[in-house]
């Protein structure tokens, strides 16, 4: 903030004129004042006391004078113990409302040429199954995360890899071709991810069947799986495909085909994308050259069996297993295929991983692998780990068909924001296109907000009845706060009212609209530790805690009934940089927000 940086200058010229002592802007420290006392900013000056050798008291005493004298944004001080509490003066405070006015989008750095490019994967599904609620929260911290590292000045590339080899995929396959009767997409009247997760669950539940069959003859579960003549089959299909059988690869294409139409609709009602989408079934292969090029160079270790192997063990970590004995590979060795092939398309800088928690390890393993193979980016990989979501009724599990489809949430979200803003009255008077955009909007906006005002690295409960609320830490409250800036700005210009460049700074001002301004102010901050961090979460309580301020602010103050013209075009410049800076918290989230409700 200037103002805080200007202050800061006239410590350390305060500091060299009362102690004759040189002090580095680190040693500054200033903070916004608690609620219970006066002032902006407070300034911690324990770290002056053996310059002053006097008492915190007597120092922050004789610092708060020399402000006060010299430095104009200082307009008044209160010392508490050794905290020297600054009240900045009121035009100072106008002076930022005009620069935050003045730039269209505060707080976002450009990129340049010059700029690191990062890679972000997020999304990562297998083509057996349609996306689900957990695939929500890795969509949603992926996309949000693209636009905070955009926000902050870097060059972003989205991608995904797509899971669309191995023995589940054969299990949806051999399902089809046994009892599918040539169904398809169209004469199913469903999306072809939900059609092909269909047959991954009748899969299981025969699979089910056999396997109790062979139980009840006296076999454990692995050996009842083991002879299962239905896994036997799913296993020689996968044998089939690796070894590139036309009739086996064709009928893989075509289901696959019908996922990939199923996936783009879900991406685009979420409003998700992707730079560039990378597939397993074509990094595989890439990785199993980049392991067998590590074993020529010595990196890597051959067993008896035929099995490749890297040892961590200097690392603190044990062995890993990289190609099986029969020379198929395992999930590392495909992403290492597939670092290879992105190194080759993009100069990547960083390289973030956003997957969930439970694969911690194999990321660190990853890590570490990399750069022994001579990636850039290996040492510094990122893996962006988030807790498991669930709903309050516990756990869901694909193969049992108890999952919570991506799709049927948000149509479900859609509906209920219909439903009870229809009962609000929020749609009102609007046409049915209109009333079905903004349905849309709050639903997903309540769905987004909800998982993303969470600490990423937390399990969290998703409950869909809490998120669709217009009172509270929610997504509609958010929204329908711009919305109703939007209207009081309509009706501003409708009274021919015309918003300055730039307001006059000889007026006086209330603590209260000091501090909105304060916390405009704060969002190029925490625009930047929410790029530091990887935290959407900073981003959602940061424009919930705006928000809270401004309808505190809109329900004290009178704005288009004020009779102080010059107070009344402020109030309306400082509203219309609230809605600003909503709309770019939210955008960073990929959260629409509409103008009327």
């Amino acid at each position: 903030m200037v103002i805080e940086q200007q202050i800061t200058g006239s410590v350390i010229a305060g500091i060299k004129e009362l102690y004759g002592a040189d002090v580095t802007e680190a040693q500054v420290q200033l903070q916004k004042t608690k609620k219970e006392f006066k002032g902006h900013l407070t300034l911690v000056v324990f770290p002056f006391l053996r310059m002053s050798k006097k008492s915190p008291e007597q120092t922050a005493q004789e610092l708060g004078e020399y402000l006060v004298k010299n430095e104009p944004a200082v307009a008044e001080f209160n010392v508490i113990k050794g905290f020297l509490n600054l009240t900045v003066a009121c035009g100072c405070w106008i002076d930022l409302l005009n620069e935050i006015n003045a730039q269209p989008e505060y707080g976002f750095t450009k990129a340049t040429e010059n700029s690191p490019l990062v890679m972000i994967e997020y999304s990562s599904p297998n083509t057996n199954k349609p996306l689900h609620l957990g695939h929500v929260r890795n969509n949603l911290l992926g996309y949000s995360l693209s636009k905070i590292m955009e926000a902050n000045g870097n060059k972003v590339v989205k991608t995904n890899i797509v899971n669309d080899r191995g023995i589940h995929i054969c299990k949806s396959m051999l399902a089809w071709q046994k009892w599918g009767n040539g169904i398809t997409p169209e004469k199913a009247g469903k999306k072809g991810d939900h059609l092909i997760g269909d047959f991954y669950v009748l899969f299981s539940n025969k699979l089910k069947e056999e396997t109790a069959a062979l139980e009840a003859k006296g076999m454990t579960k692995e050996e009842a799986e083991a002879a299962s003549p239905l896994m036997q089959e799913a296993r020689e299909m996968l044998r089939k495909w690796e070894a590139g059988d036309p009739e086996v690869r064709s009928l893989w294409k075509m289901m696959n085909d019908w996922v990939y139409a199923g996936f783009d609709e879900t991406y685009k009602m979420m409003g998700v994308s992707f730079d560039k989408i990378y597939y397993e079934s074509e990094t595989y292969l890439v990785g199993k050259s980049k392991v067998l090029e590590g074993l020529k160079k010595g990196i890597f270790y051959r067993r008896e069996d035929g099995s490749v192997w890297a040892d961590l063990r200097n690392e603190g970590l044990d062995e890993k297993l990289l190609l099986r004995a029969d020379g198929t590979s395992v999930y590392m060795t495909q992403d290492i295929g597939t670092a290879k092939l992105r190194f080759d398309d993009y100069p990547i800088n960083k390289m973030i991983y956003v997957v969930g928690n439970e694969q911690n390890y194999h990321f660190q393993v990853l890590s570490i692998l990399l750069d022994k193979l001579g990636f850039e980016f290996g040492k510094g990989l990122v893996h962006f780990s988030y807790g498991m979501v669930e709903l309050p009724e516990g756990k869901m599990k694909s193969r049992e068909g108890t999952v919570v489809d991506a799709d049927d949430l948000m149509e479900e979200m859609i509906n209920t924001a219909r439903e009870i803003s229809q009962e609000l009255g929020k749609l009102d008077g609007l046409t049915h296109e209109e009333a079905e955009d903004i349905a849309r909007m709050v639903g997903l906006g309540s769905l987004k907000y909800f998982i993303l005002k969470v600490d990423p690295r937390k399990n969290m409960t998703f409950n869909p009845k809490e998120s669709i609320d217009f009172n509270g830490n929610t997504g509609p409250f958010i929204q329908y706060t711009y919305a109703r800036i939007c209207s009081v700005l309509r009706k501003a210009a409708e009274q021919g009212i015309v918003l300055p460049a730039a307001l006059p700074t000889n007026f006086e001002i209330s603590e209260k609209e000091e501090g909105l301004i304060q916390l405009l102010a704060n969002f190029k901050a925490i625009v930047k530790e929410a790029g530091e961090t990887y935290s959407p979460a900073l981003i959602a309580n940061y424009t919930y805690d705006l928000v809270k301020e401004y309808n505190q602010f809109y329900h004290d103050f009178s704005i288009l009934h004020e009779d102080n013209e010059q107070l009344k075009v402020f109030r309306l410049v400082l509203s219309a940089n609230v809605a600003k800076i909503v709309k770019e918290g939210m955008g960073l989230l990929g959260i629409e927000v509409p103008e009327r409700m």
